[in-house]
Parts: C-alpha cells; structure tokens; sequence
C-alpha cells in the first residue's frame, strides 16, 4: 500500500531537528568530551602526586628502618606474602654467603617474634607510623595470633597464623602496607 498525496507520512519517519538544536547538541557532547577529559587529567595529577608522596613516605620509611633493623637494607630482600591463615614474612642476604647480614637478620626476627607474642609491635609501628593498616588489630590480638621463626639458608622466615578472620585480615592489611612502604626493598610472594 503506497501513500497517497492527502494521506500522513508512516510514523516511523523523523524529521532532522532544526539548525539550532544540532548546534546545541554538537556543544553539549563537546562540554561532556571536556569534562571528561578534565577529570581525567585531575586523576593523573593526583596520581602522579600521590607517587610523589609515596617516594617521599618510602624513603622515611628506609630512614627509620636503617635505626630499627640492624641489617643492612642494601644488602637484604624483604618478602611479604598473605597466606590463607595469616602470612610469611622472610628477610635474606642477597649474598647467600654473607654471613655477617644473615646473622643481623636472624637476630633480628627472632626479637621482633618474642614482641609480637606480647603484643609489642612497636618496631614496625616506629617504621611505619603508628596508624598502620592492621597495627592495631595484631596488637591487641596475641593470644588470638600463632607467629613462629625459622632459619633459613641466607636469612630467616616468619609465619603468622589465626584462625580468626578479623586477624587475619589484620595481618593482610599490615604485610601490604610493608610491602608498599619498603618498595624496591621490599616483594609480594
């Protein structure tokens, strides 16, 4: 069936909005593409400040860190991994034959765990400020917190284990936030 000359067009047909309402149109989708492009330039202000900052709070943290640690951050890896029921926290020479660092470092962990069984954190806190992720929670926890120390061949190996879930997220909390402020001295397991 065809239209005839008296008979209206199929609705399905749109007239082309008029000249002004194009314009305003093509000006909106411009002002959008702006704020867009505004915003995203405050992200990566931001994120470059906030690197900025990290390398200020990381170099704080090696400062404090060379007056707690006996060990030479130099000479040593740190390694943080979360584990289901907690996390392993391992120090090592990065010299396997180093046996002055491996000593230092053994030492070490091996006063920071009778601590932490106490509940005293108090070497990490001096790190690290006072307000870490997850301080809190592990120093008002011993008794809920199983840590052990083992030797190993270039240095020594922590565990931290709960079977309570807020202590373990705890301990999550505190062995990333380790991670991020000893950056290149640091890795994730």
């Amino acid at each position: 069936m065809s239209a005839t000359p008296n008979s209206p067009e199929p609705s399905n047909v749109r007239e082309r909005p008029p000249a002004w309402r194009r314009l305003y149109l093509r000006l909106a989708a411009a002002l959008v593409l702006l704020a867009v492009l505004a915003a995203s330039a405050f992200v990566l202000w931001q994120w470059v400040r906030d690197d900025d900052n990290l390398s200020a709070r990381q170099q704080g943290v090696r400062e404090r860190g060379e007056l707690v640690m006996p060990f030479d951050l130099d000479a040593t890896t740190h390694v943080f991994e979360p584990t289901g029921d907690g996390g392993v926290q391992t120090v090592v020479a990065d010299d396997p034959a180093d046996e002055d660092q491996i000593a230092l470092i053994r030492s070490h962990l091996q006063n920071e765990v009778a601590a932490f069984r106490q509940g005293d954190f108090g070497d990490p806190a001096t790190i690290h400020g006072h307000d870490m992720p997850g301080l809190a929670v592990l120093e008002s926890s011993p008794d809920r917190l199983i840590i052990t120390f083992r030797d190993l061949p270039a240095g020594g190996e922590v565990t931290y284990s709960s079977d309570d879930t807020a202590v373990v997220q705890a301990l999550h909390e505190w062995l990333q936030a380790q991670l991020m402020d000893h950056g290149d001295d640091a890795q994730g397991g």
